[in-house]
């Protein structure tokens, strides 16, 4: 559900803003100062500024609609058949996640292959547009997936991202059931690194849950599916779609509450619980106990539990939004707390920390830390859909990317 304060513009005024910028886009021969005292006249509401501006947006939407197909015909040279599909390795609401190999470059990928009739069916182009436009602007951080091509069919769109095998966190509590603390603060300082960063490029990641954190072949963090995000909020800026996963949703989102950044940072302290504690703080088998739980019940911490790390949860798991760790000075509070004593965050950002857990993985065919539930399916037909790739979609359009290539040494 989303909630607007802004009042919903009326077919009258938006027939009234299409007949003036038709008219002024394409050259039709009505003097400008008749057309607009005519629209202005029947329009009280809107002033020659605001339709100046609209123009104005139009026409820089259309040169930006002009550059990403440019984009998008560079791009569509990539075609499902440049690589071969290997094993799954993932899957989602839309799609699958494979191991691919690009047949000329060699080098191993994760393809995420999308069927747009059912992101249609279920309207979610938003969200997938959204994904792609995070992973566009180029997200060089050490903890966050990056993409380096996208390209679509005529019936599917492919993401391809950095290949990590190291497996879901999720897969590795399953096995373990719950981490030491030096390990669980190892891996939530490196989230907190991933999503102070993301916050300072005004992203709220709002989808942090053990399934969206992977481990990489070295042991390091790498958060993954942006289609969640939400760009263009400055820390402190206001949201209020209600959405992501129910044992991580934050108290503000679940009432439909303005919520902010701080989203992300109950979220860490939710997945900080589940990796000392091994479930979730306020888990339940009925969606409606644990919905009532978020909202109320008292946050319980287990015996065994460092000091540091009882603060360190209250912190995040504060329901009072101005009390929140890292709501005011966002991953510098988090830095500053004991639990976090032992990091080094410069050294943390440069990945010069050694891991606790170093996946023993052979090479990028090693799938031994994903689950068997995913490489045990046969990869299906339709991820080498046969023919070119579309340029365009008109429910997709600009979806395209090819990533620059690095610049010689």
């Amino acid at each position: 559900m989303t909630v607007t304060q802004e009042q919903p513009m009326t077919y009258a005024k938006m027939k009234g803003i299409v007949t003036f910028l038709s008219a002024l886009l394409k050259g039709k021969k009505v003097g400008f100062s008749h057309l607009l005292h005519k629209v202005v006249s029947s329009q009280q509401h809107l002033d020659t500024q605001k339709l100046l501006r609209r123009s104005t947006k139009l026409r820089r939407q259309k040169e930006e609609k002009a550059v990403s197909s440019s984009a998008d015909t560079e791009a569509s040279q990539m075609k499902p058949s440049d690589f071969e599909y290997l094993k799954v390795i993932g899957k989602g609401s839309f799609g699958k996640v494979l191991l691919a190999r690009h047949r000329k470059q060699g080098g191993y990928y994760a393809v995420k292959v999308l069927q747009k009739q059912t992101i249609i069916m279920r309207r979610e182009q938003r969200h997938v547009m959204a994904e792609r436009s995070v992973l566009l602007k180029g997200l060089e951080h050490p903890f966050l997936v990056g993409l380096h091509f996208s390209f679509q069919t005529p019936n599917t769109l492919y993401f391809v991202l950095d290949y990590v095998n190291g497996g879901e966190l999720f897969y590795h509590l399953q096995r373990d059931g719950s981490f030491p603390e030096p390990r669980a603060a190892f891996y939530a300082a490196e989230m907190a690194a991933a999503l102070g960063y993301l916050h300072s490029r005004n992203i709220v990641y709002r989808d942090l849950k053990p399934e969206n954190i992977l481990l990489d072949a070295d042991g390091h963090v790498m958060l993954t599916d942006f289609g969640l995000c939400k760009e263009d909020v400055a820390i402190g800026g206001i949201m209020y779609t209600i959405c992501g996963t129910p044992e991580y949703l934050a108290p503000e989102v679940l009432q439909g509450h303005p919520y902010s950044s701080a989203v992300d940072w109950w979220g860490l302290g939710v997945v900080l619980f589940e990796m000392l504690c091994g479930l979730p703080p306020f888990f339940s088998h009925s969606k409606a106990e644990m919905f009532e739980n978020i909202l109320g019940a008292a946050l319980r911490l287990p015996d065994g539990l460092s000091e540091s790390a009882r603060s360190l949860l209250r912190g995040l798991l504060e329901r009072d939004i101005s009390k929140r760790l890292g709501r005011h000075r966002d991953a510098e509070e988090l830095q500053e707390h004991p639990f976090f004593a032992a990091i080094n965050w410069n050294d943390l950002q440069a990945r010069k920390i050694e891991p606790p857990f170093i996946p023993k993985v052979t090479g990028p065919c090693d799938v031994s830390y994903i689950d068997p539930e995913f490489t045990l399916q046969p990869v299906p037909a339709f991820v080498s859909e046969r023919g070119q790739a579309a340029a365009a979609g008109e429910a997709f359009p600009g979806f395209s990317f090819m990533k620059p290539a690095e610049p010689a040494a």
